[in-house]
């Protein structure tokens, strides 16, 4: 549930803050939302973030798939011109 906060701050901020979302390409409130959610997230031994979160499980990869590998061979790819 959505719920309205009203906040005073410096109006540099906001400013600097609506730039940053802006190429973000998310909301001012998305944006604090995201952030306040990092601070009250209970900590793992991971420390994933919130976003990584929601976008865990989007893709299936098969079972044999080495991660290392793939991103060494990426890696190699990229820069060996």
């Amino acid at each position: 549930m959505d719920t309205k906060l009203t906040l005073k701050l410096d109006s540099f901020v906001i400013e600097q803050a609506k730039t940053y979302a802006k190429k973000k390409n998310t909301s001012l409130s998305q944006l604090i939302e995201s952030y306040l959610g990092l601070l009250i997230e209970p900590k793992d031994n991971n420390d994933v973030t919130p976003l990584v979160k929601s976008l865990s499980g989007i893709i299936n990869l098969p079972t044999n798939f080495d991660t290392k590998k793939s991103y060494k061979d990426h890696i190699l790819k990229k820069y060996s011109k």
